[in-house]
């Protein structure tokens, strides 16, 4: 599941743009200079046809003229994004996030995303300028522009319209790690670094796999991904970039060099499963934990692995048999407790000390989760696959209905 970019010219909404700053239809201008003539023998109709044409070539070159000069990498348009209100929220819902002025927006997997002021459900989809409607990730820079991530692309989203941003590809591409840079996998294969104007896409350095037990050099040609497909990035409280791969293990990143942890509970399992590694958590202690309740990892520059690995929390015999303890979306809250959610198994909590499980039904079956996020207020959400969106009431989830 490769992120295939399209060229970043939105060619719907540049169509709009130009269709719209037109300044007036011919008939109108015909109208104007009648009402300003009197048509006579020394006024004769061919110079009014040729008043006309004149101005009609001028309009043309002005518009022409203004279109070079507002020529830029991203793609320039008039607003757009008109989006469509609606009464409900799909049931495949990828992702939750609130933005600064504390709307609400959720992604779903093919209807587009939802925004929601409190008052007013909209929906926006690539008919109003989206790049794709399966929505992976949403995120905030610094300035308050919303990030749309797709298995295509990226759309920014300013307030006013949608445009999706180019792609820079190595070489010229350099690896950073700016506070306010965002990060994107777009539904796996390669990494991109976003400063706000472009994504620059990046390859992560290879190791050798074979003391994971995969031969990458022999197998490639008969793979359908790559090893160092990017399931997740994070960032601990120090600021460094965590990615986790989806058989590589995962990587961590202070911005001058790369810590690789590669451990076989993070690669393919010995039953044949794949998990991935989709989520990395740093608990109050400083412990990283990477997609899984069985260790933690921290760093330890004294370590000839450069980290430590211990137990991550005892875990009962018949929860181990009972549950798949990896989880895909995860969270430290406000208080420091971790929150984790498992696809079919769902939410998981850690006070520090014990691991709680709080199932998630909706009456009729399970509810599959997919992502985690908290409030402002420290209420967590959840992000389903099946039934919309679940928000947190006391110890007990519900389905949250605008």
């Amino acid at each position: 599941m490769g992120c295939l970019f399209s060229r970043s010219f939105n060619k719907k909404a540049k169509g709009d743009g130009v269709e719209k700053s037109t300044p007036q239809c011919p008939w109108v201008l015909e109208e104007a200079i009648n009402s300003n003539f009197t048509w006579t023998d020394q006024n004769p109709i061919w110079m009014r046809n040729l008043i006309l044409l004149a101005i009609l070539v001028s309009i043309n070159l002005i518009a022409c003229t203004g279109q070079v000069q507002t020529k830029s990498k991203l793609v320039e348009v008039v607003p757009s994004a008109k989006g469509t209100v609606v009464s409900e929220i799909d049931n495949q819902i990828w992702a939750v996030y609130q933005d600064t002025r504390g709307d609400f927006w959720f992604g779903s997997n093919g209807r587009g995303v939802y925004h929601y002021d409190g008052q007013a459900l909209m929906q926006f989809t690539t008919t109003d300028g989206l790049v794709n409607n399966q929505i992976r990730g949403i995120q905030e820079d610094e300035n308050g522009h919303i990030y749309i991530e797709t298995p295509l692309g990226v759309s920014k989203f300013n307030g006013q319209e949608f445009v999706t941003l180019e792609v820079v590809k190595p070489p010229i591409s350099q690896w950073k790690n700016e506070s306010s840079d965002l990060w994107f996998n777009c539904n796996g294969n390669h990494l991109y670094r976003c400063d706000g104007e472009m994504l620059y896409e990046l390859y992560l350095p290879e190791q050798d796999l074979s003391v994971l037990g995969i031969d990458y050099k022999k197998q490639s040609g008969d793979l359908r991904y790559s090893p160092y497909a990017v399931y997740g990035v994070d960032r601990d409280k120090e600021g460094n970039l965590w990615i986790g791969t989806i058989e590589a293990g995962a990587f961590r990143y202070d911005g001058n060099s790369f810590l690789w942890i590669g451990e076989k509970e993070l690669s393919t399992l010995p039953d044949g499963r794949v998990p991935g590694v989709r989520s990395m958590i740093q608990d109050k202690d400083g412990f990283i934990w990477l997609s899984n309740f069985y260790s933690k990892y921290k760093i330890n520059n004294d370590s000839s692995k450069g980290y430590e690995k211990l137990k991550a929390v005892d875990l009962p015999q018949n929860m181990m048999k009972d549950k798949i303890l990896y989880f895909n979306s995860g969270l430290r809250d406000m208080s420091g407790n971790l929150w984790m959610t498992t696809y079919g198994g769902g939410v998981w909590k850690y006070d520090g000390t014990a691991l709680f499980n709080i199932e998630i039904h909706n009456g009729k079956e399970d509810v599959l989760l997919v992502d985690i996020f908290q409030d402002r207020e420290g209420l967590i959400w959840l992000g389903t696959n099946n039934d919309g969106v679940y928000r947190q009431n006391g110890e007990h989830f519900v389905k949250f209905v605008p």
